[in-house]
C-alpha cells in the first residue's frame, strides 16, 4: 500500500495545502479529506510522485470532518465529476465516505454552492454528485480493497482517526485531535502512522508526542503542521507534500 501525501498543512497555512492524501489501493485510488485547491494539490504532487492521477480517477473519498481545510474542495471535485459523467454518462458517481454526523450535515454545508437552486428544476442532492456512505467505528468498511476502521477522536467537531489496511500492512490516521491517550493505543495497532502536530487546545503539542516510546515515535511521521513548525524540536520526521510513504508490514529489527 501506497500514500502520496498531497499536503500537510493546517486551516491557517500559507506554505502548504490542507492535510490529505492520495491513497492507492487493490481497487483503485481513495482521495483522504479534500482540501482547497484540490486539483492543484492533486497535481503538484502527482507531479513529483510521478504518478498520473486527476479527480477523473479517483472514485473513492474519505472525509474526516468537517473544517474547511478537510473538506472545502468537495465543491469543485464534485462538479468536475458532475461534468465528466456529462461528457461520458458511462463514468461512475464517486463513492464518499464519513462519520455519521458529519454526513448528515454535510448537504447543509455544500447545498448553497451546489444545488444550482436557482435554475435547476428541481434543485441537485447531494446524491447527484456522490454516493454518501457512513463510517461504522464498530465495524470495518470496504474501500476501494481497503479496510477501514475508524474512532472518534477529542475534535470540537465529529472527527474520525482511520486505521486502513490492505491485509498486510496497516495506515493509521490521526485525523485533527488533542492528545489522546486512548487515540495513540489505537493507532499502535499501524505499521506507519500519520499524526498530527499543532497549538491549541484542539490539537496535539509536539512535546506530547516526544515523551511517547521509542518504538512508537519511529512509527510517527508528522502531519497538519504550522507554517512556523521547526522540525529540529522532535526525532520524528515531517512528510512533504509529493511524498510517498510506503506502507509495509514492521519488522522488530526494520522502520518503516
Amino acid at each position: 500500500m501506497r500514500a502520496l501525501i498531497l499536503g500537510i498543512g493546517d486551516a491557517f497555512a500559507a506554505r502548504y495545502f490542507g492535510a490529505s492524501a492520495l491513497i492507492e489501493g487493490p481497487g483503485g485510488y481513495v482521495l483522504l479529506d479534500c482540501p482547497d485547491l484540490i486539483h492543484r494539490a492533486l497535481r503538484a504532487a502527482t507531479t513529483a510522485a510521478g504518478w498520473s492521477v486527476d479527480t477523473a480517477g479517483i472514485d473513492d473519498v474519505i472525509i474526516t470532518h468537517l473544517h474547511g481545510d478537510h473538506c472545502n474542495g468537495l465543491e469543485s471535485f464534485g462538479f468536475s465529476r458532475l461534468f465528466l459523467r456529462r461528457r461520458h454518462p458511462s463514468s461512475p458517481l464517486p463513492r464518499l465516505y464519513a462519520n455519521e454526523p458529519s454526513l448528515s450535515r454535510l448537504w447543509e454545508r455544500l447545498a448553497p454552492a451546489m444545488d444550482g437552486a436557482a435554475t435547476t428544476s428541481p434543485p441537485r442532492k447531494l446524491e447527484d454528485f456522490f454516493h454518501a456512505h457512513p463510517l461504522d467505528p464498530d465495524a470495518a468498511t470496504t474501500v476501494a480493497g481497503l479496510s477501514v476502521r475508524c474512532r472518534f477522536t477529542k475534535h470540537p467537531i465529529p472527527t474520525t482517526a482511520l486505521l486502513i489496511s490492505d491485509g498486510s500492512a496497516t495506515l493509521g490516521w490521526s485525523s485533527d485531535t488533542p492528545h489522546d491517550a486512548g487515540l495513540i493505543d489505537w493507532l499502535s495497532a499501524a505499521d506507519v502512522i500519520v499524526h498530527e502536530s499543532n497549538v491549541g487546545p484542539a490539537h496535539t503539542p509536539i512535546d506530547a508526542l516526544n515523551g511517547l516510546p521509542d518504538d512508537l515515535r519511529t512509527k510517527i511521521r508528522l502531519i497538519h503542521l504550522p507554517d512556523e513548525f521547526d522540525p529540529s524540536v522532535t526525532d520524528m520526521r515531517m512528510l512533504r507534500e509529493g511524498e510517498v510513504v510506503e506502507v509495509a508490514k514492521r519488522r522488530s529489527d526494520v522502520a518503516t
